[in-house]
């Protein structure tokens, strides 16, 4: 993996293409949405998006694509929403008027003077990911990667619980195609139907094969499925999972697991810290 290292697109020289593809997608979408068209627009390879940034569970385009959203915001092309949506601010933007090293350049002349130079790049939300949060997100990934299998099935039953399921068992016998789990999935207290679920407990990517294989033990059992790995997915599992005329998986990455498991509270404790400014223009009037 390592020899395909240096061929992981800069995240200056995907600035551009960043905007190219807000404007594909309408001129606003989600981290997402962003990451397939840049790297459609690019054609960068499997191989290349399979490479890890260090022990996160995030790849490195994802990283460095992160970054490239960072220096388009604080240049005032881009703009993002509590909802984590990102959007042009002007649709007459035209790209051929722009000149990435310019907005490099820029970027980091603008922070030095402001004595504001970013160590990380823009979070999914509103600001940027501070050192703590860095910290917290990192140190929660490698705790996952640590638990032995067991214990890694009882998170997610317990994850599954809090988040409305019932009837959650887990199963994790030998022979039994993958299967982890089984659970009952209950939409506004009327609607419920069966899922069976699979947990990736390593830092891999999971394949389109093992997504396929996951599907030949639901066979005749349910018609949902739901995997979930602290690692990542691969683009052609991606579309494995949502191919047409196959029952549908839904997917869970090692990103989406540790934001989960902050916003349900499961072994993240957060604290509100309370700042106070002295308002001088207040007693300058009085």
């Amino acid at each position: 993996m390592k020899r395909f290292a240096s061929s992981v697109p800069t995240f200056d020289s995907m600035l551009l293409p960043t905007i190219q593809a807000l404007q594909i997608l309408g001129g606003s979408g989600t981290n997402e949405e962003i990451y397939e068209k840049v790297v459609q627009l690019l054609n960068l390879p499997e191989k290349i998006l399979e490479i890890p940034h260090g022990n996160t569970s995030k790849s490195e385009v994802e990283y460095r694509l992160a970054w490239s959203r960072t220096y388009l915001k604080k240049y005032g092309l881009l703009q993002n929403s509590a909802r984590g949506i990102w959007s042009l601010v002007s649709t007459s933007i035209n790209v051929q008027d722009l000149d990435a090293k310019e907005i490099v350049k820029a970027v980091q002349r603008d922070a030095v003077s402001n004595k504001a130079v970013p160590s990380e790049p823009l979070d999914e939300t509103v600001d940027i990911e501070t050192l703590e949060e860095l910290t917290w997100h990192q140190q929660l990934h490698k705790m996952l990667l640590s638990l032995e299998p067991s214990a890694f099935e009882r998170l997610v039953q317990r994850l599954l619980r809090e988040s409305g399921f019932i009837q959650v068992q887990v199963t994790g016998k030998s022979g039994d195609g993958g299967i982890d789990g089984v659970g009952i999935a209950r939409i506004n207290g009327f609607l419920s139907f069966h899922v069976l679920f699979q947990c990736k407990r390593y830092q891999g990517s999971v394949t389109a094969s093992q997504i396929r294989d996951f599907r030949g033990a639901m066979q005749g059992r349910t018609d949902k499925g739901l995997l979930m790995t602290t690692g990542t997915f691969t683009r052609d599992a991606v579309k494995e999972a949502t191919r047409d005329g196959a029952p549908p998986i839904d997917l869970i990455d090692g990103e989406q697991l540790v934001q989960r498991l902050k916003e349900l509270g499961l072994g993240v404790n957060i604290k509100m810290v309370e700042s106070i400014e002295v308002d001088t223009d207040w007693f300058a009037k009085i």
